[in-house]
């Protein structure tokens, strides 16, 4: 089997000129609605510690809300994993029948068999991850990026649970080994299931220093989507994870054929954090839809104008009272929607495919995945 990366995808041939480009409508497959919530479901008791996690006695905790649309739906999980794809990373083992009362409803209705595409994300008061699977996979008889990129979370988030306790120092990236180790075995047998992922994860612990705690961010990147921590009151980016590509379209990606591997191209970083500040988990559909600082300024109009209106705009957004990230997760989204659905927008990607040499214009049709998170103490 030869090797399967996104730079191989069935995207146009590059003898399509710009104009004929205009001529291909752009749009995302009727089948797949944006979808969104606060968090997405955990895994059941006996896939959990058999002790209280003691992640979640954490001073801090992650006010929450995602945002996702996927460019197709994704082909079913096989066996043994035969819960239908959804937004959460847990899905395929263990929550298939779980109670969605964490869901948002849209126009009344709640949302039922969430799908975003190949990406995963994963959305809890202690950590938040996106997982990019690589669609090139699809054309594969036994491809399932898809299944890649949530097993990878699934499992990154059980030894976050099994691991972080109250002395340690985390390693988030043995983590992400230890989870990389175990979907390869997961997609060996009874049959193999070929596929790629890239992955973003950020884990909110906390230092303490002279009998006080402060919060600290732990992110771990491998590929080309990205974790943003933003200061509110001073309109900056704190820190930003650093893309990584072997070449243009072919992002560092864990999985099969792949060489690359959590200890050896994974980068983590150590982030101090303050209260209200926002951390954004974001896959390539938006990167490479919207420039840094247009993120940045959709992110805290978005929060600032939902602090102005929250008495009107929660009518509009759902039953839940607190729904203040899930308002700015769409808010991206959208914007990132609607660069991608527009054939003669400028774009990131746009801008790297021309400094390659290559005719491509507008926006950039893939999933899109927002995990947007404000960082809380936690009322005790």
């Amino acid at each position: 089997m030869g090797a399967v990366f996104k730079g191989s995808s069935a995207r146009s041939p590059l003898w399509i000129t710009p104009w004929r480009r205009r001529l291909v409508r752009r749009h995302y497959s009727h089948a797949v609605l944006p979808s969104y919530g606060i968090t997405t479901p955990t895994p059941e008791p006996q896939q959990r510690p058999q002790t209280p996690s003691p992640v979640f006695r954490s001073p801090y905790r992650f006010e929450t809300g995602y945002a996702c649309c996927a460019k197709r739906p994704s082909r079913p999980f096989p066996p043994p994993f035969l819960s239908p794809p959804s937004s959460s990373f847990s899905d395929p083992l263990t929550t298939h029948g779980q109670s969605l009362d964490k869901r948002l409803s849209v126009k009344g209705e709640l949302i039922r068999g969430l799908n975003n595409g190949d990406d995963a994300v994963l959305v809890a008061e202690n950590f938040i991850g996106v997982n990019d699977g690589v669609g090139a996979w699809a054309t594969k008889s036994q491809g399932h990026a898809a299944l890649w990129s949530r097993l990878l979370l699934h499992f990154w988030a059980l030894e976050v649970e099994r691991q972080v306790d109250n002395v340690s120092d985390p390693d988030p990236v043995e983590f992400l080994q230890r989870a990389y180790e175990e979907t390869v075995r997961a997609t060996r047998t009874p049959n193999e299931w070929l596929g790629t992922s890239t992955s973003v994860t950020a884990l909110l612990h906390w230092s303490a220093d002279d009998g006080c705690s402060k919060p600290l961010l732990y992110v771990t990147n491998l590929g080309d989507c990205k974790i943003l921590v933003i200061r509110p009151r001073e309109r900056e980016v704190l820190f930003r994870t650093q893309e990584q590509w072997h070449w243009f379209d072919c992002p560092v990606q864990l999985g099969t054929n792949s060489v690359d591997t959590p200890r050896k191209d994974a980068v983590m970083s150590k982030v101090e954090l303050e209260e209200d500040d926002i951390v954004l988990a974001l896959s390539d559909g938006v990167v490479d839809n919207l420039w840094e600082h247009e993120v940045v300024t959709i992110a805290l109009d978005s929060f600032n104008k939902w602090e102005a209106d929250k008495e009107c705009l929660p009518h509009s957004y759902g039953h839940k009272t607190d729904q203040r990230m899930v308002f700015v997760a769409r808010e991206l989204l959208k914007a990132a929607l609607d660069i991608a659905q527009d054939p003669h927008a400028e774009s990131p990607y746009m801008e790297k495919a021309i400094d390659e040499g290559l005719a491509i214009e507008g926006g950039k049709l893939d999933d899109i995945s927002v995990v947007a998170a404000s960082c809380r103490k936690r009322v005790t």
